[in-house]
């Protein structure tokens, strides 16, 4: 039997410390202990996959908690059988006891479990549409506020006109133009192009 663990965060930014935390607890080895950092919106991950296909009958797997497995409803329910029912492979979901596949295999357990997977399917599926919801009504209202999302706007120094007329002059060269404006090459010609679309 190999012990597995599943560590998932929903971007590159965000820290995997705690849910490892939670797997050093249960000795798994680091080299089983399979990390993504991206959305639960499905189960098409690198790691996911990866830790997917080496499951084999008798394994035991962790999880932090249902959301870390997926935040899709019907993905995480058919996940869930495919890997308990169809590869006998016990799942740990350490912060709800209840979905320990270990210790339920009774008919009434087994309905118990089921019972629970179901609405904390539904509640990570709901959270997920919430916050998206949420984002949207945000990006929304600050756009009729008139703030600006995305990167800041890289504005070019004011004697850009001069500069520009030097570097097409072939007084300047390209390296020199962007270390007198302090642009990268590629805001440069962006900026070049909006100077000469307005001339």
């Amino acid at each position: 039997m190999n012990i597995y663990g599943y560590v998932r965060v929903s971007s590159i930014d965000q820290n995997e410390d705690r849910q490892l935390h939670a797997m050093r607890e249960f000795n798994i080895p680091q080299r089983h202990i399979y990390i993504d950092k991206v959305s639960g919106k499905d189960f098409n991950r690198t790691n996911y996959q990866k830790l997917f296909k080496r499951l084999k009958s008798g394994d035991l797997l962790y999880i932090k908690d249902i959301k870390r497995l997926g935040r899709n409803y019907e993905e995480i329910q058919n996940n869930w059988r495919t890997i308990t029912k169809e590869k006998c492979v016990d799942v740990v979901v350490i912060d709800t006891p209840l979905l320990d596949t270990r210790m339920y295999k009774d008919l009434i357990g087994t309905f118990i479990s089921d019972l629970v997977l179901q609405i904390l399917s539904f509640e990570a599926q709901k959270e997920r549409e919430d916050i998206r919801k949420s984002q949207a009504e945000g990006i929304k209202a600050a756009r009729l506020r008139g703030v600006h999302l995305g990167r800041p706007v890289i504005k070019p120094p004011e004697n850009f006109l001069e500069v520009v007329t030097e570097w097409e002059r072939g007084k300047l060269s390209t390296k020199e133009i962007l270390a007198v404006t302090g642009l990268t090459e590629n805001t440069f010609y962006r900026r070049y192009r909006e100077l000469k679309a307005k001339s």
